[in-house]
């Protein structure tokens, strides 16, 4: 009798592989960014500094914006797996700010690099135009988290996406200045001001 299951656990293992590699390239790739800038990093650099060929490069990305947004959505997905995972009862303002954490605890882990890579991002027109549409995804995935966890429907109720929107905008505020700064300003304390402010209106209506 022939087992179906090896040609499963052979794909899932390719798939492994595709990931592993899509993962060193675009690491290598944004290091690249981060200290050289977008207009002066060429993919010839990147694929050079990962070790494979530019047809490696383009099987997985399409151009270097590409290399950005895969972190952005690596980060979307880390967000609203931390929202999913507070307490229930906690307040919205408590919870989504515990969520921002995430992001935070990566900067803390890489502080120089990531101030750069944030500078590049909010400096490049290109680039700043997919973080922010990246950005509306996290925001409708938040919200449905929100919803979920209210007992709202997002569909029918505006408060889980208003709340969604604010304490991204909140965020958001706390990253430029702390990129203005050059990393000067502490990045956790800044987001706590600017989450202190908007706490009234992440809890209304709960």
């Amino acid at each position: 009798m022939t087992d179906a299951n090896p040609p499963a656990r052979t794909s899932s293992l390719a798939e492994r592989k595709r990931q592993l590699v899509r993962d060193e390239l675009a690491e290598a790739a944004l290091r690249l960014l981060a200290y050289q800038g977008f207009e002066d990093t060429t993919i010839d650099q990147m694929v050079a500094s990962a070790g494979v060929s530019q047809r490696t490069f383009f099987r997985y990305f399409g151009s270097k914006e590409d290399v950005v947004v895969h972190s952005l959505a690596e980060t979307g997905a880390q967000l609203c797996a931390a929202l999913a995972a507070r307490p229930a009862d906690e307040p919205p303002a408590a919870a989504l700010r515990a969520t921002v954490s995430v992001f935070i605890a990566h900067c803390r882990e890489h502080p120089e690099k990531s101030l750069r890579l944030t500078k590049v991002v909010l400096d490049t027109p290109s680039l700043l135009g997919r973080y922010l549409e990246r950005q509306a995804q996290w925001r409708h995935d938040l919200a449905a988290e929100l919803g979920r966890r209210l007992g709202l429907d997002p569909a029918r109720d505006l408060r889980p996406e208003l709340a969604a929107g604010v304490a991204l905008t909140a965020f958001d505020s706390a990253l430029r200045r702390w990129a203005a700064s050059d990393g000067a300003t502490d990045l956790d304390a800044v987001t706590d001001e600017a989450f202190a402010i908007v706490a009234d209106a992440l809890n209304a209506g709960r």
